[in-house]
């Protein structure tokens, strides 16, 4: 039921979001050129390793300008970079990566291979038996601001108690949070 839900809804969104995609994407291009997409190797269910879409919020060849992990105010950010992650919408394009099969629209945050090691082995496993989500517990609850730990807290929950239900909550706590009904 789960991917059934996955796929009739990322499809929908899509569909409903193409004029708003068209024109992050023209901004992007606009701004800084091509690519507009950014695909980065992420780690998925059971620890397959598959490329994650987002809008490109950095200048070209960030990823061999810094490290993986952005600081507050990264100069790699472009000025519509900022918009977008502040937003939100440099994620719609993992919409394809849920159509994919990759993703799910509610699970952990899809991590970088490099952060395994910020893990114990039980811990890393966990996680990774749930397909990861556009959206989790930890960003429906306190997007951005969660610290590392109270994060793998919520996302180790979410792995064990996950289901239908907590990701209709889950997904109605994101929007009302993006919209600026859901607190900070």
């Amino acid at each position: 039921m789960k991917r059934a839900m996955d796929l009739a809804l990322s499809l929908l969104a899509l569909v409903v979001l193409s004029p708003l995609l068209a024109a992050v994407a023209a901004a992007v291009a606009f701004e800084s050129g091509r690519p507009v997409l950014f695909r980065q190797v992420r780690v998925g269910r059971n620890g397959r390793e598959f490329g994650l879409y987002k809008f490109r919020s950095m200048v070209r060849g960030a990823d061999r300008l810094g490290n993986w992990h952005t600081a507050q105010d990264d100069p790699r950010v472009t000025r519509i970079g900022r918009f977008i992650r502040r937003t939100s919408l440099d994620e719609l394009p993992q919409l394809v990566n849920v159509l994919r099969g990759d993703m799910s629209l509610v699970g952990p945050r899809p991590d970088v291979p490099a952060q395994r090691a910020l893990y114990a082995p039980e811990d890393w496993a966990l996680r990774c038996s749930v397909r990861p989500g556009i959206t989790g517990l930890a960003q429906a609850l306190m997007r951005s601001e969660a610290t590392p730990e109270q994060r793998l807290a919520l996302d180790l929950q979410y792995a064990r108690e996950h289901g239908v239900r907590m990701d209709m909550r889950i997904l109605f706590l994101t929007v009302a949070r993006l919209s600026g009904k859901g607190g900070n």
